[in-house]
């Protein structure tokens, strides 16, 4: 990831802390099953996935813990953290399960994102990392930023 925003995928969540938590081993972008209030909050930057995961029930994909906060204009609001659909093709869904079901991984939503008109969640099959994992990475990250300030006063 470079951090290039994209046009096109105007991102509205990210889950920041799940790079720093767990090691990424696969991503998989879905589509999610939504009311229309829910779509409208949403595009209003009113929601987190900070606390979602994914789970397979009975051969379907679920988000759980996603909050999307009520529209201010609708008549009627669903539950903010009711578990969401989430939209994959079969063998998808077995290939994640399969990767999920190895004890230690889980599945969890790295950003939302529109793709034109639709919302689209990008997921990823996580390992968690350890205390010294993340001491590592934090160390390796304040040396980067160290050799560009480096770069930086030298240009």
């Amino acid at each position: 990831m470079s951090g290039k925003v994209d046009p096109d995928r105007p991102v509205v969540a990210v889950n920041k802390k799940a790079r720093h938590e767990y090691v990424v081993l696969e991503t998989i972008e879905c589509g999610i099953e939504l009311s229309g209030s829910e779509v409208k909050s949403i595009r209003g930057r009113n929601s987190s996935i900070q606390e979602a995961y994914g789970k397979i029930l009975d051969g379907e994909a679920w988000l759980f813990s996603m909050t999307i906060g009520p529209y201010e204009n609708a008549r009627e609001n669903p539950d903010p953290i009711r578990r969401r659909k989430l939209l994959l093709k079969k063998r998808e869904i077995e290939k994640i399960f399969s990767e999920v079901r190895i004890k230690g991984r889980t599945w969890i939503p790295l950003k939302l994102y529109f793709r034109g008109p639709w919302l689209k969640v990008e997921m990823a099959v996580c390992v968690g990392k350890r205390q010294y994992d993340k001491r590592e990475a934090m160390k390796a990250q304040d040396a980067r930023r160290e050799i560009a300030r480096e770069a930086a006063r030298r240009r």
